[in-house]
């Protein structure tokens, strides 16, 4: 199997000009077909998700890695965008750069996702460097991906990695398409294709303290107000200092400080995970506001605490079902046998077959415990459901049948024979 370093024509220099930049863009529109699209992003390092680093490639046109840092605002970026508003972008896993994109002013309006396109081609493994070796039958080096991107300047073994990875991207995507046409499947992966690029505000979601490492060890209220004070502190340092929220202040150290409440700062300097954590000059720096911040908590009447369970808009969680609403912890386990039937014979994941939580929506009906009779107003029904949830045509005509009969069902499947059970008739 071929081994590549860097694209066969060489890694090109990075575009920081508007001048280089309006010669990339002549290069690419001297050309056909569709253009590939990368974004490197510095997640874990800074506290935004913006793009360092932008790389585009055109058979015929070259590649193309562009400092959008150095280029943000340029007059040449419309330009740019024009052009892929026009041709077919193809991205790998665009659910992770198009917001990064969109933030830099491109905006791409036919999209190819080559990961997406490939999980419902039936691909096992969907990562580009593995349908770099299944599909093309060459390896290309991955150990640059979750470097600090926003570093300068770059280094060129990061800047060959970031060339390779749109250099190989079209070779991918005609391989992809091919395996989408074998096997009827081109339609529905188009449908999901222009689902990705539908643009959405995202909801934000209730307490995001709550998702702190580590909760699982916190047992009251006054915990609770110590996490959701000091989370909130650092996220708005982070935000300001744009630093990657965990390098600031680790979600270990707020559970901790959490845990043993210390009454005074010598008390709170003297903790362990103080001295295990707190590693450079920019957390040493931070100390005496983590400490205002504890002791101002310490303040607050408790009226104020948060409660132990967030009131969220979403359905109860299933692993309750069985006790609280067991006509839906019955559907439910047939829905997932059903469709999983479903999934093994279409060769697609079960979560690119349908949203899990559209099903359990579709299932739970608002508490509404009943069994439903099957037919044709019950799958209609459960059609429309779909549809309102966001389904796609293709997902709701594979799958609405089989939860229209989960729906029906009064008692729970049976459980699977394992291999220390006798099979019926033995």
């Amino acid at each position: 199997m071929q081994i590549l370093t860097a694209p066969a024509g060489g890694t090109p220099s990075v575009i920081e000009t508007r001048v280089a930049l309006k010669e990339a863009i002549n290069a690419l529109a001297s050309c056909q077909g569709p253009i590939a699209i990368d974004a490197e992003r510095a997640s874990g390092f800074r506290y935004s998700a913006r793009a360092y680093l932008i790389q585009l490639f055109r058979r015929g046109g070259g590649v193309h890695l562009i400092d959008p840092i150095a280029l943000i605002d340029s007059p040449e970026i419309e330009e740019l965008n024009e052009l892929l508003r026009e041709s077919e972008s193809v991205i790998h896993a665009s659910s992770q750069d198009l917001d990064c994109l969109r933030e830099f002013g491109l905006n791409p309006k036919i999209l190819f996702d080559t990961e997406l396109g490939a999980r419902i081609a039936g691909c096992e493994r969907v990562g580009l460097a593995s349908l770099c070796e299944s599909l093309l039958e060459i390896q290309i080096a991955k150990e640059h991906s979750a470097v600090d991107w926003s570093h300068r300047p770059l280094r060129p073994e990061w800047l060959d990695y970031a060339a390779l990875d749109v250099a190989v991207l079209l070779d991918i995507r005609d391989k992809v398409e091919a395996l989408l046409l074998q096997d009827g499947k081109l339609e529905w992966a188009k449908e999901e294709f222009a689902a990705s690029l539908e643009i959405s505000v995202p909801k934000l979601k209730r307490d995001p303290w709550r998702r702190t490492s580590g909760m699982h060890q916190i047992k009251s209220r006054f915990e609770l107000l110590i996490i959701r004070e000091l989370w909130s502190a650092r996220d708005e340092i982070a935000s300001q200092i744009d630093l990657a929220p965990g390098r600031l202040l680790s979600d270990a150290v707020i559970i901790d400080l959490a845990r043993h409440k210390p009454s005074t700062y010598e008390d709170f300097l003297a903790l362990p995970i103080l001295k295990e954590k707190i590693r450079n000059d920019i957390q040493r720096s931070h100390l005496k506001r983590w400490w205002t911040v504890l002791n101002s908590a310490y303040q607050i009447d408790q009226s104020h605490w948060p409660e132990m369970r967030a009131r969220g808009e979403s359905i109860p969680p299933p692993r309750v079902w069985r006790d609280k609403f067991p006509i839906a912890y019955i559907h439910l386990a047939h829905a997932r046998l059903l469709l999983g039937e479903i999934s093994l014979q279409q060769k697609i994941p079960l979560e690119n077959l349908i949203s899990p939580e559209s099903v359990r929506r579709v299932i739970f009906n608002e508490g509404n415990e009943r069994v439903i009779s099957y037919s044709h107003d019950s799958q209609l029904s459960v059609r429309e459901t779909l549809k309102k949830l966001g389904a796609r045509a293709w997902q709701i005509e594979l799958t609405s049948d089989a939860i229209a009969r989960a729906r029906a069902e009064t008692t729970p499947p049976p459980a699977p024979v394992t291999a220390s059970e006798p099979s019926p008739g033995e």
